[in-house]
């Protein structure tokens, strides 16, 4: 791929970036979190807003920067977020995952960016401020354009609710632009219009009040370990449903006309499993692969430890054993009284002989947004015009708590513009995002103000 002296400049931008070790979860890293602040606020400012600051909070900063041409025109809100995940586990990466390297692959054979945060999101947002940038070096725009970019997002946001409830008159608009989500393919682009809830749990068994010799004790008290096993085997049945009393009572269920649709959604299962090294697929018995991962409620443990896990054997029963579980929600589902049923149901399972600690880290609603808006049809028409085929609709498996929140507090939609791939490996080691995915996302963004702008006139004159 020969890149022009500009796309050049804008990876090494995008690279530079990608060196910031901006880990949010990580406390060692918060120096490198506002490092990372104040390299957006920069990049605003070098790109064209009129006006930027950071905007400290009890974490992480939030980066604001605005371009305020005509109170008459339409206001488009940015968001997106320059924290990343933690990198672990190290040892899985083929290169350091804060030092960027460009690799061709047979996904990308133009190349793709290998670093933390390549695609989730720092690539993604930085789309934004290129494709701002580039259009303000046409001609002033006939809109106004606000950029709100996180540093807490892969941590749950804890401190932005606050601060959109705080600035509404300062975030007013028209309309949110997000890309933190993917698309089908490089060849067939789509939009999300809906995704998933999310409550996170930790659990925590003590037996015990010490680790306990396995021959002296065994067989004669509760093991922990054991213990944790068994209750995280009694929160599925052998179907995969979830068994908390009263989990599906306000599942949204899509109607069989409404499937059927969602059944024309291209997906190469073969090519599915292979991507992540699979030869079957699993799931909730009566539906699909794709319903599974985005229209279907789901529970899954993310981490499980405790006991003796260092090089060698060491025979003992531990004090403690402990999991993190994510559950996934759906329509109608509400995150804190899920939390609620969870904590209630996985103590009633404890068997004596233990005590059972459960923590609600954070949480968030399910969210979607109708195909039928002036913002959702200028996506489509941006996508259709840069990719040359139109793109489908599709909910989302993953989870973005800020977006529903918006919608309460600004009394606006979101329009979820992603152009991400599932093989990007996001969240993962070798994460990574394919030039082609980034350099179309800063040619399709432009397009999408183009036709939003056209749109939002016509429906004035309406």
């Amino acid at each position: 791929m020969k890149l022009t002296a500009t796309q050049n400049r804008f990876l090494e931008e995008w690279i530079a970036f990608l060196k910031i070790p901006s880990v949010s979860a990580d406390p060692t890293h918060k120096k490198d979190v506002q490092t990372a602040a104040h390299w957006v606020h920069d990049t605003l400012q070098k790109a064209g807003c009129q006006s930027s600051e950071i905007i400290q909070t009890p974490g992480h900063p939030i980066v604001y920067g605005e371009y305020l041409e005509n109170p008459e025109y339409p206001t488009v809100l940015v968001y997106g977020h320059y924290d990343v995940q933690p990198p672990d586990p190290l040892e899985l990466w083929d290169s350091p995952p804060f030092e960027p390297v460009i690799k061709k692959t047979p996904l990308h054979p133009q190349g793709a960016v290998f670093a933390r945060g390549a695609c989730d999101d720092k690539g993604q947002m930085f789309m934004h401020i290129k494709a701002f940038e580039l259009m303000l070096e046409k001609a002033p725009l006939a809109c106004n354009v606000k950029f709100m970019i996180e540093g807490e997002e892969e941590v749950g946001s804890d401190n932005l609710e606050d601060f959109v409830k705080s600035n509404k008159e300062k975030l007013q608009c028209d309309i949110i632009l997000i890309s933190d989500t993917g698309m089908l393919a490089q060849d067939q682009p789509s939009i999300t219009t809906g995704l998933r809830g999310l409550s996170y749990m930790e659990v925590c068994v003590t037996g015990p009040n010490r680790d306990l010799h396995s021959g002296l004790y065994g067989g004669s008290v509760q093991n922990p370990i054991n213990v944790l096993c068994e209750m995280i085997s009694q929160l599925r049945d052998d179907n995969k449903k979830i068994l908390i009393p009263g989990f599906y009572d306000k599942v949204l269920e899509l109607s069989e006309s409404e499937r059927k649709e969602m059944a024309k959604i291209p997906l190469d299962l073969d090519a599915f499993k292979n991507s992540i090294g699979l030869d079957a697929v699993a799931g909730e018995e009566g539906f699909s692969t794709e319903e599974r991962r985005s229209i279907r409620p789901t529970l899954d443990v993310n981490g499980i430890w405790g006991g003796y896990i260092g090089e060698g054997a060491k025979t003992v029963i531990p004090s403690k054993a402990h999991a993190k579980i994510s559950m996934r929600l759906v329509p109608n589902q509400n995150w804190e009284e899920i939390s609620e049923l969870f904590t209630s149901y996985f103590k009633s399972i404890a068997p004596a002989g233990v005590k059972v600690d459960v923590t609600t880290h954070h949480g968030g609603y399910p969210y979607v947004t109708p195909s039928d808006t002036i913002g959702y049809q200028a996506a489509h028409q941006a996508y259709l015009e840069t990719f040359g085929i139109a793109p489908v609709p599709k909910r989302g498996g993953g989870s973005i708590p800020i977006v529903p929140m918006f919608e309460n507090e600004l009394g606006v939609k979101s329009i979820l513009m992603g152009f991400g791939l599932d093989s990007d490996a996001i969240h993962s080691p070798n994460e990574h995002y394919g030039l082609f995915n980034f350099f179309k996302g800063i040619e399709t963004i432009p397009r999408f103000y183009e036709h939003y702008i056209r749109l939002w006139k016509e429906k004035q004159l309406v």
